[in-house]
């Protein structure tokens, strides 16, 4: 009874410490709409939403500064999915000066704010919509790095599927 005890506990301490490996931070939490960069309309203006995605470019004007996100699916942490799948694209703009050194261009960024108005604007020919947030808050998140499994050889792929464990030439896991 004791040792099942033991095990019951151990496995609750684990679940409780693992689930604190994905933090919101708390300007991300709360509801927001479903709604996509690629699917806003007039009729939605001044809602609330929280988009993140890929820096496109970071514009810095005299008052403000607005960037060009490309949308990306947000994950249960609220950072863009690491995915080739996009949701359109979006304009986000916030009074004061950014960096573009620091908010440079394939940085991934989660933002919460209101629609204020769809701003036409050329993506090559292609007359395209962009939805503008007026920023709230911004979360510029850290790069990313690739990982890589290292054994006792060296930094060589490695396979270690049943019933077999050994070399593996053809894909790279990561």
């Amino acid at each position: 009874m004791k040792r099942f005890t033991f095990t019951l506990l151990l496995i609750l301490l684990s679940g409780l410490l693992l689930s604190g490996c994905t933090t919101i931070p708390e300007q991300l939490k709360g509801e927001y709409t479903t709604l996509e960069p690629q699917n806003t309309t007039e009729k939605d203006l001044q809602t609330p939403v929280r988009w993140g995605g890929i820096i496109l470019e970071t514009r810095p004007e005299a008052d403000h500064t607005c960037f060009e996100i490309l949308s990306k699916q947000l994950e249960k942490s609220m950072r863009p999915a690491n995915k080739d799948e996009a949701g359109g694209r979006f304009l986000a703009c916030r009074p004061g000066f950014y960096d573009p050194e620091v908010f440079e261009k394939d940085r991934e960024v989660t933002v919460t704010g209101k629609l204020i108005y769809l701003d036409s604007r050329k993506v090559g020919e292609y007359d395209y919509n962009y939805p503008v947030v007026d920023i709230e808050f911004i979360s510029l998140w850290p790069e990313r790095k690739e990982r890589v499994r290292y054994d006792r050889w060296g930094p060589y792929p490695y396979y270690w599927g049943y019933p077999y464990s050994g070399f593996y030439y053809g894909h790279y896991w990561h």
